[in-house]
């Protein structure tokens, strides 16, 4: 697997990640344990170096199966996680609300450090920017940790460009987390200019809009209450069958180029910049193989032309989120 580098540091990881969070979270319950460490264990094998999970994400439980599926592969892998969250007592899924005070960033550093089983923290963002607390004291508490070598690298996600500007002038940011995807393209307005300009990588979560690029949901697929797709208005019926055209595009492409949907969708993005990098998540072997099979794929300057010029045409039917979770997000 091909490597690129995030950020103005050294902070190298493959071109393709693993996003871990659909192993404990969201889409549906838990999925097997050993099978998720095995797959975790498969994808080191493969090539990949790059993990990303939250706290969040369970809560606790997904960093814990990290720890424990990548302990003996300390020193390979880069393993990404999150703070930000005020989360419930008795650790419940969900969130109270947003906490990014300084002392409850440290809290969590430690906390996730015990979980992932590490002595340092290879890079760590605030998973949503906390209005009431001044970026500024969010990077500086980041760079304390840095400075006390619990933390390698300081991430943002979800962040704008006045975020991005204020923190990276405290703590230089090695990458932003944002949604990107064909079917998602906001942070090509602001965002990604100002990565370009300030030496920052970004890091692109739901690659392939949260499995819809895949080509495998339909017009008629429903979801399970316990899938948080159900919840959003893309996913919603009238969307699904409006959002089709867009699935068929990428699969006229991948025909010619002997891909699938979603090699083509990964393809795309790493062709954009060379400093961006997409964390597709499965808990499947077989999807994680075409997954990566994506890096091989080599799109020229006038294969993604002509995709931009394709998918531009195709409007995108319904919201990625409901409005109170598009509020957390500052792109």
């Amino acid at each position: 697997m091909q490597k690129r580098r995030l950020g103005a540091g050294n902070l190298e990881v493959s071109a393709i990640g693993l996003g871990c969070m659909g192993m404990s979270f969201s889409y549906g319950p838990p999925k097997d344990k050993g099978e998720m460490i095995a797959l975790l264990r498969a994808a080191v094998e493969r090539g990949v170096t790059f993990f990303d999970t939250a706290e969040v994400y369970g809560p606790y439980i997904n960093e814990e199966l990290v720890g424990e599926a990548l302990a003996g592969f300390r020193g390979q892998v880069v393993i990404a996680t999150k703070f930000g969250f005020e989360l419930h007592a008795d650790g419940k899924p969900g969130w109270l609300g947003l906490n990014s005070r300084p002392e409850h960033i440290k809290e969590v550093a430690d906390a996730s450090l015990r979980r992932l089983k590490l002595d340092v923290i290879d890079l760590f963002y605030q998973h949503r920017v906390d209005p009431a607390v001044p970026i500024e004291d969010v990077a500086g508490t980041v760079k304390d940790l840095i400075q006390a070598g619990k933390v390698r690298h300081f991430g943002l996600s979800e962040a704008g460009v006045g975020t991005i500007r204020r923190a990276h002038a405290i703590q230089p940011v090695a990458a932003v987390q944002n949604e990107y995807s064909l079917w998602f393209r906001r942070p090509e307005a602001e965002v990604i200019p100002t990565l370009e300009e300030l030496g920052i990588g970004l890091v692109a979560y739901s690659p392939l809009g949260k499995g819809f690029l895949t080509g495998k949901i339909g017009k008629d697929t429903r979801f399970d209450k316990t899938d948080f797709r159900s919840m959003l208005p893309r996913f919603a019926p009238e969307a699904l069958k409006a959002n089709q055209a867009l699935i068929q595009l990428l699969g006229e492409i991948a025909s010619s180029r002997n891909a699938t949907p979603a090699q083509i969708a990964l393809a795309w993005l790493l062709a954009r910049k060379p400093w961006i990098v997409p964390i597709p998540g499965t808990t499947k072997p077989a999807r994680f193989e075409e997954n990566i099979g994506a890096a091989a794929i080599e799109l020229t300057a006038a294969d993604v032309s002509e995709i931009d010029e394709a998918a531009s045409r195709i409007p995108v039917e319904g919201d990625r989120y409901p409005e109170h979770i598009e509020k957390m997000t500052g792109i």
